[in-house]
């Protein structure tokens, strides 16, 4: 499994497309030839996960039972919109409309790293996010997450 680090910032062509950068492209063991997925991320925005990633991914989704409707509804949400890409000669990815439009992504976007994915957000959401999620709050949450775990 292939894990990333790393926050980056990129600008959206008008055809949709971004460039990869390169502290993030030497993370990537194929380099720029590693196949990707895009889907619909949660908090509106995208994940980026490498073919390989996803296959795990994708599987513990799918092995949900179809008899319940909230699983149903989960996978359909889920593979709505997925799109398999391949960065170009130019090191950039084109993202689909509809996915484009699902994470309201306009031309300033950020790539940040959650070990075995991208996220791909708009840069005005992302700092939005940290404007509202304070420092108490991540400790809260730090702490909750710990005691839950029961991880040190």
């Amino acid at each position: 499994m292939i894990h990333f680090v790393g926050e980056y910032e990129s600008t959206m062509d008008t055809k949709g497309r971004f460039l990869l950068p390169a502290k993030l492209l030497s993370q990537l063991p194929q380099g720029p030839a590693t196949n990707f997925i895009i889907h619909r991320g949660l908090d509106e925005c995208l994940y980026m996960y490498p073919a390989e990633n996803w296959e795990t991914v994708s599987a513990e989704v799918e092995n949900l039972p179809d008899y319940e409707e909230d699983y149903r509804k989960l996978k359909r949400f889920f593979n709505a919109g997925v799109q398999p890409v391949t960065p170009d000669s130019a090191n950039r990815v084109l993202v689909g409309q509809l996915l484009k439009s699902y994470a309201r992504l306009e031309k300033d976007i950020v790539l940040t790293c959650s070990r075995k994915r991208i996220e791909i957000w708009d840069k005005s959401k992302y700092q939005e996010f940290f404007e509202t999620f304070t420092a108490a709050d991540y400790s809260a949450l730090y702490k909750k997450a710990l005691k839950e775990n029961k991880t040190p």
